[in-house]
């Protein structure tokens, strides 16, 4: 296992092209002013040590010394030693809806980057607590398993959209369903699964799932994304609205938030519902009930013991750039003797 220290640093391998670029430049701009006083036999006869090959041989050598230096800046760092570490924590899973009715614009910018915002900001307030992630909408589907590592979290959350279902709709059951796997067999006294969405269910038992919950250790909550009066849905490709989503009458749909069946989930299992529109309700809502719930004790492995590559990097670049340093432009005796290029039999 590896680590980067200062991945910010690779930004300066954009230097690299530039380099080429003003040396074949430079090298174009000298051929064509030499053409301006003498032909190329003369030129040959004039400065005979002259070698391009050679101008092109310490280019080669410069970028790879910059290139091994830009990566020892960076400190690449390999893990040594696999670890046990014991941690203290709950389990809360996001169920987040991504059916194309969070698209809607009513709650800026939309409803699914406020519910991204929320979890991320929810994720911030956690401690060595795991999270998992679920999309859904016709169908659920897990995004990321139950894990401890909150800057994977986030990341994989900033990539949920409404194309990474197969079927659009809002099936707030099937989520249900599958954050079930998400937690552990083993006794836990406090497992959390937080649903982000705007309401709109197609199922009629929804309610009536989610009344066992409760007796199986999972507290829901639900958080509600969008306004009563609700707004059109756009149709967007590659960020230009080509118009608003339809119905088969040619009329424009317009979504609504639906908060009775988010409170009527969240009463039946015990839990409590939220209003979303404005982030710091549920962050500090949901955030303060994490950190206060009771902790269990559970195992991850991590790697651990990081060790510092970035001197190989370093040796290396100095190497290659000694190198250029001590390979003269002009053409090596022992080189022109041998006569590679057959120069001698024209």
């Amino acid at each position: 296992m590896y680590r980067i220290e200062a991945p910010i640093y690779f930004y300066l391998f954009a230097i690299l092209p530039v380099i080429v670029v003003v040396f074949l430049g430079t090298l174009w701009w000298k051929k064509r002013t030499q053409k301006k006083f003498a032909n190329p036999e003369l030129l040959a006869k004039l400065a005979p040590d002259s070698s391009v090959f050679k101008q092109v041989v310490k280019l080669v050598l410069f970028v790879l010394s910059l290139s091994f230096l830009i990566i020892s800046l960076a400190n690449p760092k390999i893990g040594a030693a696999l670890k046990t570490v014991k941690r203290e924590g709950v389990d809360v899973v996001f169920a987040l809806d991504v059916s194309k009715s969070m698209l809607a614009e009513d709650i800026a910018p939309n409803r699914l980057e406020k519910a991204k915002q929320i979890i991320s900001k929810i994720i911030d307030k956690l401690g060595s607590d795991r999270v998992g992630i679920i999309i859904y909408a016709g169908n659920a589907y897990p995004l990321l398993p139950i894990t401890t590592d909150h800057g994977a979290a986030k990341m994989f959350l900033q990539n949920a959209n409404p194309s990474m279902v197969s079927s659009q709709g809002t099936a707030i059951h099937e989520a249900l369903k599958l954050a079930k796997t998400y937690y552990n067999k083993d006794d836990q006294t406090n497992r959390f699964l937080i649903i982000l969405s705007d309401g709109e269910d197609h199922q009629e038992d929804t309610k009536q799932l989610f009344e066992s919950t409760e007796d199986e250790g999972i507290k829901v909550y639900t958080v509600g994304i969008g306004t009563e009066k609700g707004g059109p849905i756009p149709m967007k490709i590659n960020g230009s609205l080509l118009g608003y989503k339809k119905d088969s009458k040619g009329t424009t749909v317009i979504t609504k938030r639906h908060a009775s069946i988010l409170q009527e989930i969240a009463a039946a299992s015990g839990g409590k519902y939220l209003a979303g529109n404005t982030t710091s309700i549920p962050v500090n809502a949901i955030g303060d009930l994490i950190t206060s719930a009771q902790k269990k004790e559970f195992e991850s492995k991590q790697f651990s013991d990081y060790k510092d590559q970035f001197q190989w990097f370093l040796g290396f670049g100095i190497v290659w750039l000694l190198l250029d340093v001590f390979l003269f432009d002009k053409k090596t005796r022992w080189v022109t003797a041998v006569d590679l290029f057959g120069e001698k039999k024209q």
